[in-house]
Order: structure tokens, then sequence, then C-alpha cells
């Protein structure tokens, strides 16, 4: 299984948390990173389809095959993490949090992360 050899650029790293719990399209990308991210970031257009160009090039992402099935909007396309996506976000994540549990670790006393 190939990974991911370099952090996630934040834009990416947003998307494949987003897709974690399941298949998304475009629209709904946009407001469940809005949500995780308790409204911090929000993307537009441009970005998140440039993002997900990329993610998809990478092997991160597929786009889903059953769309019209569910829904009468042919032009929707949803989006899912493959396997390998799904191993480079766990990754991506466990390195995040080891970073900050290292960092926490060098804190002055008193100080809060």
């Amino acid at each position: 299984m190939s990974r991911q050899p370099k952090p996630l650029p934040s834009a990416s790293l947003h998307i494949v948390l987003a897709l974690l719990d399941g298949e998304l399209h475009g629209y709904a990308l946009m407001g469940r990173v809005a949500e995780l991210s308790d409204g911090a970031v929000r993307m537009g257009a441009g970005t998140l389809y440039g993002t997900i160009n990329r993610l998809l090039q990478d092997g991160l992402i597929d786009e889903t095959t059953e769309r019209v099935a569910r829904d009468d909007n042919e032009r929707r396309r949803y989006y899912a993490l493959t396997a390998n996506g799904r191993a480079v976000a766990i990754d991506e994540l466990a390195r995040l949090q080891n970073m900050v549990h290292r960092i926490a670790a060098h804190l002055p006393p008193g100080a809060t992360a």
C-alpha cells in the first residue's frame, strides 16, 4: 500500500478528514469542512475542486459511480476515500497528534496548549 511521503497540505487534509465518515459531493464537502473546523476553514469552489483533482491524481480519493441512483442531479459528483486515502488520513492524524504532544511536553509550567 502506497502512503503519502510528506504532510498533506491543509486543504487536502481537511477534505480527507471530511470524507472519513463516507462519500460526499462537492457542496456537501464544503459544508463538512466548515463544520469540522467550527467555521474556521471555509473553502471556495476553486480551492475545493483544485484540491479534489490533486487528490484524485494522487489516488487518495475516487469519484463514486453510484451517484445518479441516489440523486436526480446527474452533474453532481460524489467522492470517497480510497483505502490508501484512509491510511494516509489516519497516518496524518497520528503525525499531528504526535507533534502536539512533543510541543506540549516543552511548554513551561502553567502554559496551556
